[in-house]
């Protein structure tokens, strides 16, 4: 990580869940850090997630969707992370124009941007597990055919692979990370539009039920935060990675079902129900879902170090000491 040392690095959707972790970690090694975000409510930003380093980065209150002042960030940094995004299924499928707007035509834009004025940056986009659809096997890995089952996926896509073009074709070093189930402090827990688990994390410190859709059978792997970092870091920093899309993933593979009884016990107390898909999310549920990391373990060195359990211990803590920060009683 010491190529990150003095370093300019920008972070899009930089006072997010993912994005704040990264900057703090960034600062960490020795970079200077530059966030962008647009803090738009329905989304994951939060200026608390950077109380910690406030003084430590620069913070631009922006939207990706304008191209002219993004361009003026770009210039003269030396790694861009972009992780702004629209991260709901469900609202892509409710307003589908400005998935596209952010996910596809905005990412269109910034890659435009470099190429004009910062060619010799290097990109590591966050993408999505989703862009799979439901899966013909598993675990799945890079070579599983792609059959988005929602508007975002379809988006994410379209924004990952205008990456791995203008690295192709431009030269713009630039790379891809599917991301699954990632949690840990600083993620959306207001409601589920970032992920389910974030819900269910503040159903238990509200002492309610967790609310688990269908038989509670459904497979998934998770990574906390700070593995998801290391996935990142470790991408911007090795050439190796460039012009690649990389699964991340865990070899803890837990249904729904005791995934909610070990929440449970951590906390020895609270209960969940089972209760009907609502159609909505019944037509986009992917099914049974967990990753082939074997691909970025062999190529970068990276596997998850942080055990479910531990993780969400920390999470349940760190919200048990900071809900006022991220919803209201």
């Amino acid at each position: 990580m010491t190529k990150y040392k003095s370093k300019k690095v920008l972070i899009t959707g930089g006072l997010g869940f993912i994005g704040s972790n990264l900057a703090r970690a960034l600062i960490f090694h020795g970079a200077e850090v530059t966030l962008v975000d647009s803090l738009s409510p329905q989304y994951g930003g939060n200026i608390f997630n950077v109380e910690d380093i406030r003084d430590s980065v620069t913070v631009y209150i922006s939207d990706v969707r304008d191209s002219s002042a993004i361009s003026g960030f770009l210039e003269g940094q030396d790694y861009l992370f972009n992780l702004a995004g629209q991260t709901s299924h469900l609202d892509s499928m409710m307003d589908p124009q400005t998935d596209l707007d952010i996910n596809a035509n905005a990412q269109l834009s910034i890659l435009e941007a470099c190429r004009r004025v910062n060619p010799n940056i290097k990109i590591v986009f966050a993408s999505t597990r989703q862009i799979y659809g439901k899966p013909d096997y598993l675990p799945v890995n890079e070579n599983h055919p792609i059959r988005p089952v929602d508007v975002n996926g379809i988006n994410k896509l379209a924004g990952e692979w205008y990456h791995i073009l203008y690295n192709n074709v431009y030269g713009i070093r630039s790379c891809a990370l599917r991301l699954t189930n990632t949690y840990g402090p600083g993620m959306r827990v207001k409601d589920s539009r970032q992920t389910f688990l974030g819900i269910w994390v503040r159903s238990i410190i509200e002492n309610k039920p967790i609310k688990i859709f269908g038989d509670g059978l459904q497979l998934r792997d998770f990574n906390y935060v700070d593995d998801c970092i290391q996935a990142f870091l470790m991408a911007g920093a090795s050439d190796i990675a460039n012009g690649k899309v990389y699964n991340l993933g865990s070899s803890e593979v837990i249904n729904l079902k005791d995934l909610a009884e070990l929440m449970l016990n951590i906390e020895t107390s609270g209960k969940y129900e089972l209760i009907p898909f609502p159609p909505e999310r019944k037509v986009i549920d992917i099914g049974d879902y967990y990753s082939d990391f074997n691909l970025i373990k062999n190529e970068l060195g990276w596997e998850p170090k942080i055990s479910l359990k531990i993780g969400l211990k920390k999470t349940l803590e760190f919200y048990k000491n900071n809900h006022r920060h991220y919803w209201s009683d």
